[in-house]
């Protein structure tokens, strides 16, 4: 193992109060307990705390049970005016301050059992006018001192005090206690005791005493405590007994001659003269309910002795847990035939009992109730203990042979068949494995458990009369028997992955399908049952969608004809993933995941008119003809680069002094007037075209014009050819008119232009209007264009022809760059 550094030792000092769940507050020093419910119930138990942790004064309930707590001061219960319960138990209180509980005046519940308190001082209960529960148990005090503890409690219902020191009990001990529902006595050692102490205490419900010395040293004592609380209609239970003679079973005469109805005998030990001797003592009491737990018998069941007594009025009687010291040597109980003819209810439970022979079956004429549970019964002591199926135990109505070995459904089922009254039989955690086609049960069964065994199928052999069926905890996975009285059927702990079909059960009220491996359930499923009201379905493994989400919290707000009565934190998601471990009832998932057809179809519409609206925005501001033509403009100068890199000549970039762009339908103009203006030149300076008027020798010169017609390369593309002329020219010339916006090909050099005129500058533009044209004729997408017919003075080709040598004059000096 590896060795503890100091740091570590000191971290681990540190977080020690954590780990235990407490803090330690940088206040006072005082411990704090933050384990509270929404309820206000705050659990301190079982967290190492040496003093009273402070907690929120708003708790209504505070268990500082099983730690280490010696002492409270006046301080540490302060402001709790509300608290209702205080749990003290088992630590090691040793003083309390008289202030301690002042101030919980609201305090209904205080348990101070189990710890070290060796003096009971009245003033921790002098303000606590609306206790109900006290719990002074197992303390080392010898009295409960003076004056006593229980003035002013007059809403105490239940009281229980005493110890292993407790030495004597005083008159004047329990005044102040003027009824209670229940009280307890843990007075082993007890050797004194006023007579009437607890006789003052009317009406008396439930009394617990443990008596376990008197009954062996101080028979007087012992009589005297059981004369003060016997009452025809007060349950007695005595507890730690050793009845080993004649002597140590007198005090029950008192009980006898009070006669009591109800004794318990619990942690005892009895041998066979003093039981005899007890039946005899008690013998005419009307005693109607015998309950004895935990015994011990210690002889060999030889109490035919007592066979003469009368105990006509029992009609009840419970053993559990009885152990026989000489098993071997202990008779049959056919020895207690007088005692048998009388109970209507005999349980004997946990005891070892392998057979039940039918000689005593045959005795139980009255018996209605039959407990065998968790004995050694087989399939072959069974059909003894039944008489092989003969008509015994013709008033019997309930049968419990839960917790045996046997193995046989069919044979039970043929046992049974002449029980005419037998409406609940119980044959859970047994070893069924399988289960008979048919079976053969009595017509009154309506009840019927075979829980916890290991049946995988079940089959017709279930009989139609049952009202209620427990078939839980088995290995079943599926169940559709027709059962049309059934009111309540329980499945939990099997394998079914759906509620099972409700049609073959018209009645039913009740289902319950916790721990299987449902993945859900919906409105469908519960709607096949025509009178369900409760079901139970927690603790599955839940795939939350999102109609099942839905559905539950529905459900939940009652808002269907059934109720989930189980705890909704049982319902939890196992899947999705990210879902995992969330309640049901608070899951919200969004509208993607829940409508996931009808997201993607509106969010695909969505984004389809979304796209659609944005094409036609694009088409509206020419964003694809930009795009096209900055893809056919970058295309055409690359392919301009090539040709420029591969030509071997010497000539110049620029070869002409103009591109002219115009229609096909003004080539008559261009040819006519443009041409042979610019071109030709006559031998005398002035052009053809204006013959008679002379030209200036600035003027004079000619131009050279680059035309498709004329000087475009043919087999290249037009494309190539029309960026190759507007880059190897000086300026373009746009002739424009309505012939020129309605032809393809200007088109084509407008848009190569327009790209241009963003590289080379507006001023490698010229506008000749040949005829009036607005700018709004100009297509909106070309914005260099028309922001220069708004911004330049553009050229109008004039219809008198005295204006024309002013307008070719313009043009010359335009072409020649000349600003004048």
């Amino acid at each position: 193992m590896r060795r503890l550094t100091s740091g570590s030792l000191a971290l681990l000092l540190l977080l020690a109060p954590l780990i235990r769940g407490q803090k330690v507050d940088g206040g006072d020093g005082r411990p704090t307990c933050r384990r509270c419910d929404r309820h206000r119930c705050c659990n301190c138990s079982y967290s190492g705390f040496t003093s009273v942790p402070m907690v929120t004064d708003q708790a209504l309930s505070l268990d500082l049970s099983f730690n280490n707590i010696t002492m409270v001061t006046q301080d540490d219960l302060m402001g709790h005016s509300q608290l209702r319960a205080l749990d003290l138990h088992a630590n090691r209180l040793a003083e309390i301050h008289p202030s301690a509980f002042d101030s919980l005046w609201s305090l209904e519940e205080l348990d101070l059992s189990d710890n070290q308190l060796k003096f009971l001082n009245p003033k921790w209960l002098k303000n606590l006018a609306i206790l109900e529960h006290l719990n002074l148990l197992n303390n080392p005090y010898s009295c409960l001192g003076s004056p006593s503890m229980f003035l002013g409690l007059v809403r105490l219902r239940r009281l229980m005090f005493g110890g292993p020191d407790l030495k004597e009990l005083r008159r004047t001990d329990v005044f102040g206690v003027t009824e209670l529902e229940d009280l307890t006595v843990h007075a082993n050692n007890l050797a004194s005791y006023d007579s009437g102490t607890l006789g003052d205490i009317w009406p008396l419900g439930r009394v617990t005493l443990s008596l376990h010395g008197p009954f062996l040293t101080n028979v007087a004592l012992a009589a005297a405590v059981l004369a003060d609380v016997s009452y025809p209609e007060t349950p007695i239970i005595l507890q730690d007994l050793n009845l080993t003679g004649r002597q140590s079973v007198q005090p029950f005469r008192e009980s006898a001659n009070k006669r009591i109805r109800s004794l318990s005998l619990r942690n005892s030990s009895v041998s066979d003269a003093s039981f005899v001797d007890f039946l005899m003592v008690m013998n005419g009491d009307p005693l109607s309910y015998l309950h004895v737990e935990d015994i011990t018998l210690k002889g060999e069941g030889r109490w035919e002795k007592a066979n003469k007594t009368d105990y006509k009025s029992i009609d009840e009687f419970f053993l559990r847990n009885a152990v026989v010291v000489d098993v071997y040597k202990f008779t049959a109980f056919l020895q207690l035939g007088f005692l048998l003819y009388y109970p209507r209810k005999v349980s004997v439970i946990n005891c070892g009992v392998f057979v039940m022979p039918c000689d005593t079956a045959k005795l139980l004429v009255n018996l209605q109730y039959l407990d065998l549970s968790d004995n050694l019964l087989t399939d072959l002591t069974m059909a003894e203990s039944l008489c092989h199926g003969a008509p015994t135990l013709k008033e019997l109505r309930v049968l419990n042979i839960s917790g045996n070995p046997l193995k046989s459904l069919s044979l039970i089922s043929h046992l049974v068949t002449n029980l005419l009254k037998l409406t609940h039989l119980d044959v859970s955690r047994t070893l069924y494995s399988s289960m008979p086609s048919s079976c053969s049960w009595p017509s009154t069964l309506k009840y019927l458990n075979i829980s916890r065994a290991k049946l995988t199928a079940t089959t017709s052999c279930l009989p139609r009369s049952l009202e209620v069926l427990d078939l839980s905890y088995n290995d079943l996975k599926g169940f559709s028997l027709d059962l049309p009285l059934l009111r309540e059927l329980y499945l939990s702990g099997n394998k079914f992955l759906g509620l099972p079909a409700g049609q073959p059960f018209p009645n039913l009220q009740t289902l319950t399908m916790q721990f299987n491996t449902l993945n859900m359930f919906g409105l469908p499923e519960l709607q096949s049952f025509r009178r369900l009201e409760n079901l139970q379905a927690g603790y599955n493994k839940f795939i939350c969608t999102c109609g099942f989400v839905n559905f539950f919290q529905s459900q939940l707000k009652q808002k269907g004809n059934v109720k989930l009565t189980d705890r909704k934190d049982g319902y939890v998601c196992d899947s999705p993933l990210h879902l995992q471990g969330e309640l049901v009832s608070q899951v919200r998932l969004s509208v993607e995941a829940c409508h996931r057809v009808l997201f993607v179809s509106v969010s695909c519409g969505a984004a389809l008119l979304v796209g659609l609206l944005l094409c036609v925005l694009l088409w509206r501001l020419h964003v694809f003809w930009y795009l096209k033509m900055t893809w056919a403009w970058l295309k055409a100068k690359r392919s301009s680069q090539k040709q420029r890199r591969d030509t071997t000549d010497s000539e110049a970039l620029l070869s002409f002094d103009a591109f002219v762009s115009y229609s096909e339908r003004d080539a008559g103009w261009v040819e006519n007037f443009l041409i042979p203006e610019l071109e030709e030149q006559s031998e005398d300076g002035s052009s053809s075209t204006n013959s008679s008027r002379p030209s200036n020798t600035s003027s004079s010169r000619s131009f050279s014009l680059c035309l498709h017609k004329r000087d475009f390369l043919p087999g290249q593309p037009i494309m190539d050819n029309i960026m190759s002329a507007i880059e190897r020219s000086r300026r373009t010339i746009f002739v424009l008119s309505e012939n020129f916006v309605q032809s393809d090909w200007c088109r084509y050099e407008l848009d190569f232009s327009h790209f241009w005129l963003f590289e080379a500058g507006g001023d490698a533009a010229i506008l000749i209007l040949l005829e009036p044209l607005s700018k709004d004729n100009v297509p909106k997408r070309f914005c260099k264009l028309r922001k220069l017919m708004s911004s330049t003075t553009y050229l109008e080709w004039p219809q008198e022809e005295e204006r024309r040598p002013e307008f070719w004059r313009s043009l010359r000096n335009a072409l020649r760059g000349d600003n004048d």
